[in-house]
């Protein structure tokens, strides 16, 4: 109790400092009100294309992505798909090392070059589709979503349309939010004979209230696109990623991602992605476990600007941009930090502004 009053004091002196960020769920993280005791974790990869040149930002090589396998394989990871991961870091079972390989938007090139390498090193996977463009010139049909399925895939919903719905007023926002995630789940149902467990949000872009959408629409965990660790501490309806295209699938930056931990957190100010309203360098504010980390090590890095970093207290920090954020749609504030056995920790926090660019 102590200590949680103490990062609160820092935090309010924080704020009469750098100016209040306003928003609705500035309070403690969902994730700290789960333990991490059983030190499980999951390091998940999110994929689009494969094979694939014509878009560099979205492709990876099928050589890259054959090395990957390797490097999960022959580095003893569990791979498992997205909700069993899930089931894993919730079970009183042993903690393994534990991958997760997920795709979005359920291009054919997935079905061509990635199945066939997926289904001869054994490895499920998850795709997550949006149900309007099935069977488009550039997307899997119903007929190869169902071969997939019996080929260790998870389907998961990524919604109808795949729009951008927070360019949507909020009078209509979440009723086609929640109405498009419905139309989904049922046309999976009746072309798949499954029902989607898993959910990934467009674009990784969502607010609070979207967050309770999917929750109570009865999915077990949700996936974004900011990078980081999931753990037992994760806020289980906004699991982070780490992208790989061809600017970070070479093998190297591949393991490197494998092997990161989480960074373990007991408050977090603000929990949402949402960027404040008239916030040109949010401030985000985390208190630490402070246990086995250098902290005196930790490095920040910020899309678009330089870092300005400050120590609250022995394991609260804060970090903001030096130069204005508000013009970009989303900007990823991330932190990692080794600890004293040489191993690196990662978070990372997503500011969405719909007005951006």
């Amino acid at each position: 109790m102590n200590r949680r009053l103490s990062s609160l004091l820092a935090l309010i002196c924080l704020l009469l400092s750098y100016g209040c960020t306003t928003t609705s769920d500035t309070t403690e993280a969902n994730a700290s009100d789960q333990s991490a005791e059983n030190g499980k974790s999951i390091v998940c990869f999110v994929y689009h294309r494969f094979g694939d040149d014509q878009y560099p930002s979205t492709n990876v090589s099928l050589k890259d992505f054959k090395a990957h396998l390797s490097y999960l394989k022959d580095n003893g990871f569990q791979v498992l798909s997205f909700a069993d991961a899930i089931d894993y870091l919730q079970s009183d079972g042993p903690k393994k090392k534990t991958a997760v390989i997920t795709i979005d938007d359920g291009y054919k090139s997935f079905y061509d070059n990635a199945l066939p390498l997926l289904s001869k090193f054994g490895f499920p996977a998850t795709v997550y589709i949006n149900t309007e463009t099935v069977g488009g010139d550039d997307y899997m049909t119903w007929e190869e979503l169902r071969s997939a399925t019996a080929q260790k895939i998870e389907i998961g919903n990524h919604t109808h349309s795949h729009k951008y719905f927070l360019d949507e007023s909020e009078f209509s926002r979440y009723n086609t939010f929640q109405s498009e995630i419905e139309k989904s789940q049922q046309l999976i149902k009746n072309n798949l004979g499954i029902t989607p467990v898993t959910f990934a949000y467009p674009f990784g872009e969502f607010d609070p209230k979207m967050k309770d959408i999917v929750r109570r629409a009865g999915f077990k965990a949700a996936v974004a696109q900011n990078s980081g660790v999931i753990s037992t501490q994760t806020d289980l309806f906004r699991c982070p990623r780490f992208p790989m295209s061809e600017n970070y699938a070479a093998p190297d930056k591949f393991a490197a991602k494998a092997d990161m931990l989480p960074l373990f957190i007991d408050f977090e100010n603000p929990t949402s992605f949402m960027l404040p309203p008239n916030q040109t360098t949010p401030t985000l504010t985390l208190t630490l476990d402070p246990e086995n980390l250098r902290l005196d090590e930790l490095q920040c890095f910020i899309q678009g600007s330089d870092c300005e970093f400050l120590r609250l207290e022995t394991n609260q920090i804060s970090i903001r941009a030096k130069s204005d954020i508000s013009s970009r749609r989303r900007t990823l504030y991330t932190i990692t930090v080794p600890d004293k056995d040489g191993n690196w920790h990662w978070l990372s926090h997503l500011w969405i502004n719909p007005n951006g660019n």
